[in-house]
């Protein structure tokens, strides 16, 4: 079934999905309850998934996927022991408050989990580094996946990984979840039937690329495995900042966002954080999904104010603020209009361009419910998701890209054909990177 077809069945379902979700909790006292050991397999209609990566965006998602009927929780991986306590006091609370009879299990070493033949699917929620190696592994293991964005850590892990995908006839979809919000959508759908005319230019702006890491050093804790949290980098050492503390009694939760994802070495910065969210959006709009920019020139370059992303089509993407308040979104400019879409609005140039009035879903952006729904759907039906891995590997590669050309500064030409640089050696070499002993792509 082609992606077209795909997206525009959820489009469909979409709009029932938010209507809906007010009432979804309603079903969950009727799912039916069952128990299972590890290596059996029951073909109940249950939908059985394993959490890797239990911290704050992985807790998220977890309260957002035990509200899609006829979905179970049963396993969690995480390399430090409270996240792990906690997962699992979340899970027998929840069941116990639906009078559910369900084994949940947790692990340190998450090929454990991927060992248990009744898990159907895994969401992935580690930090960035670990994305494809766990993403690969879950192929192996015929494991669908729910893999956060941005997909991986380098540009060839990407390659990989859609290699493994299809070989091994997995679904993989990617929490981009800006893709199912009704407002992106309809941004994309007034882009692609020409409403603002011929489109030349977007502002993406997604904020700066990773700075050094300079964190002090600081004792490890007991529960961390730190060797496993670094897995395939080479050595950091340990701050805080990279992994939130967290209680249980009194309980306190993450209240920031691990800062890995911003220090060179261990993260891409808002290059590939925010990238991977409103690069996605404008290269979705002007028909480059599964394809990608031909020239990526640097902020400071020969006077280029702004990272550059150069699209054979004549369009030109830059990570460029569109208002005084420099908001995290899109702005595309057509010869007959604009349209302005972030998550907290949608301003456009014409009222004919706006979007229908929707009822506005509540709850936490990065975990709402239709995104996770289309997912399972795709499980059920063996169909591709909204966003397919072709697709985050695209965007990822992009978002890569600008990180490249930031580190050379000096402009790159890229083939997305052959997804190979044109003609340039030293930027070849930023396709891939040095592991830690033990690990290779």
């Amino acid at each position: 079934m082609s992606n077209q077809l795909t997206r525009r069945k959820f489009i469909k379902s979409a709009a029932v999905g938010v209507v809906g979700v007010t009432v979804l909790p309603q079903f969950l006292a009727s799912c039916n309850s069952n128990k299972k050991s590890g290596n059996e397999k029951i073909d109940d209609g249950i939908t059985r998934l394993g959490f890797i990566g239990l911290g704050q965006q992985g807790i998220g998602l977890l309260g957002a996927f035990l509200t899609i009927p006829g979905v179970e929780v049963v396993a969690g991986s995480d390399v430090y022991g409270i996240k792990r306590e906690r997962f699992l006091k979340r899970l027998n609370d929840y069941y116990g408050s639906q009078q559910k009879t369900v084994s949940v299990d947790v692990y340190e070493n998450y090929k454990d989990l991927l060992a248990r033949d009744d898990i159907d699917a895994v969401v992935i929620a580690t930090p960035d580094h670990w994305h494809a190696f766990i993403a690969i592994d879950a192929c192996k293991a015929k494991k669908h996946i729910y893999l956060e964005k941005p997909l991986t850590f380098t540009i060839k892990e990407g390659q990989e990984l859609v290699k493994a995908v299809r070989e091994n006839n997995v679904i993989l979809g990617v929490g981009s979840q800006q893709r199912s919000d009704p407002n992106f959508q309809h941004a994309v759908k007034m882009v692609q039937e020409g409403k603002i005319g011929k489109v030349e230019k977007v502002n993406a702006y997604v904020g700066p690329g990773p700075h050094p890491y300079d964190l002090p050093e600081e004792p490890v804790p007991a529960d961390l495995n730190w060797k496993m949290w670094l897995g395939p980098l080479e050595y950091f050492h340990y701050n805080s900042r990279l992994n939130p503390p967290i209680s249980l009694d009194p309980e306190q939760n993450e209240s920031y966002w691990a800062e890995w994802r911003y220090n060179k070495g261990l993260g891409g910065g808002y290059t590939t954080d925010w990238g991977a969210h409103n690069f996605d959006i404008a290269q979705w709009g002007i028909g480059m999904d599964k394809s990608g920019p031909v020239e990526i020139i640097p902020a400071g370059y020969a006077g280029t104010e702004f990272l550059t992303f150069k699209y054979d089509n004549g369009v030109v993407v830059t990570n460029e603020p569109f208002d005084e308040e420099k908001t995290l979104g899109i702005k595309f400019w057509g010869d007959k209009g604009w349209i302005e879409v972030s998550r907290q609005f949608y301003h456009a140039s014409d009222e004919s361009l706006m979007p229908p009035k929707a009822e506005t879903q509540g709850g936490r952006y990065e975990t709402r419910v239709p995104h996770n729904q289309n997912f399972i759907d795709a499980v059920k039906s063996n169909i591709d998701p909204i966003v397919p891995v072709e697709i985050g590997h695209s965007t990822c590669t992009t978002c890569n890209l600008g990180n490249i050309a930031i580190e050379l500064k000096r402009p790159v030409k890229w083939d997305p054909q052959t997804q190979t640089f044109v003609d340039d050696p030293e930027a070849t070499k930023y396709l891939t990177k040095t592991y830690s002993e033990g690990f290779s792509i």
